[in-house]
């Protein structure tokens, strides 16, 4: 893998061109794509639309910038809706270093230097929350003035050591022998495999195949071997002394059919102080993807809640 020449922030780069970008079984949509260059090198990809305030969207992990585009669509007559490829995601580079939230949460801070955003929403899917966490512990409130965080638990492998009401609230999914199961499945020869059975059943039952598929593919992009590196980061990162801290306005989402424990998602929002917290129903695509499976739903509820 070639070299990645390492600039200063002040020298960041950003390019815009308008192109058309199309989704499996949707319809075309038009949005402007944009890229720039973080200070070790690396350049990122990124999708905008609309005008007015800004928010910035966050994919999960292994997600692209792409899967937000009913948000792009659905939300930029009020907004100027930004959606990131992180590193090694979507369209951005994939270089060889960079796979820990930390990483990620800076990529981020000079995203907004980078296009001189402030007053932000910061709206974080699944590991985009865990993104914004390490942004606020790092930056506090620096450019950020609400966060919306949709569906991820506050820790995702638990401690044996942890009582049943830690581990209700914390959400945990994986414990220390699932985790390295998953993370090795991934990295290896069973790789593709183990993404298709993870992502599907990230969705309602009731959800397109096709889509679905789509969504696989999408999480393609990211090479599985830096997939699983960034993984074992993402799980191994306990969140539940940070969200205390959280003083801006904040919107919480979770669903009720999500493998992450909906409950979690109440414990949060009863952390955050006037935090909102939301839950979609099953019937209402109130799984992990609840954006994409009632796009409708979501997009009301954040501008019922960001004006």
């Amino acid at each position: 893998m070639r070299t990645m020449l390492v600039f200063s922030r002040a020298a960041l780069s950003v390019g815009l061109l308008v192109v058309s970008v199309f989704a499996a079984a949707a319809a075309e949509q038009t949005f402007k794509e944009g890229w720039f260059t973080t200070n070790d090198g690396v350049k990122l990809h990124y999708l905008e639309a609309g005008s007015g305030s800004p928010l910035v969207m966050i994919p999960g992990w292994s997600q692209s910038a792409l899967e937000f585009k009913h948000q792009l669509a659905g939300l930029s007559d009020r907004y100027h809706v930004y959606a990131i490829d992180m590193r090694g995601h979507g369209e951005s580079a994939k270089p060889n270093h960079g796979y820990r939230i930390q990483r990620f949460s800076e990529d981020v801070r000079e995203f907004l230097g980078a296009n001189n955003i402030s007053n932000v929403t910061l709206a974080g899917h699944s590991m985009g929350c865990s993104v914004i966490w390490a942004y606020w512990e790092q930056y506090g409130g620096d450019r950020v003035s609400k966060l919306i965080l949709i569906d991820q638990m506050p820790m995702i492998t638990s401690n044996p050591n942890w009582s049943a009401q830690e581990r209700e609230d914390a959400g945990a999914i994986l414990d220390g022998k699932s985790l390295f199961e998953t993370v090795n499945a991934l990295a290896g020869a069973e790789g593709v495999k183990t993404t298709n059975e993870f992502i599907s059943g990230m969705f309602t039952k009731q959800y397109s195949r096709d889509m679905v598929n789509w969504v696989v593919q999408e999480n393609l992009k990211f090479p599985r071997v830096f997939a699983a590196r960034l993984l074992f980061d993402h799980a191994t990162n306990d969140w539940r002394d940070v969200i205390p801290l959280i003083n801006v306005p904040t919107l919480v989402i979770g669903g009720k059919a999500s493998l992450v424990p909906w409950k979690s998602q109440v414990w949060i929002g009863s952390q955050i102080k006037g935090a909102r917290t939301e839950i979609f129903e099953e019937t209402e695509g109130g799984a992990h993807f609840m954006f994409i499976e009632n796009p409708e739903k979501f997009n009301q509820m954040v501008k019922d809640f960001n004006g």
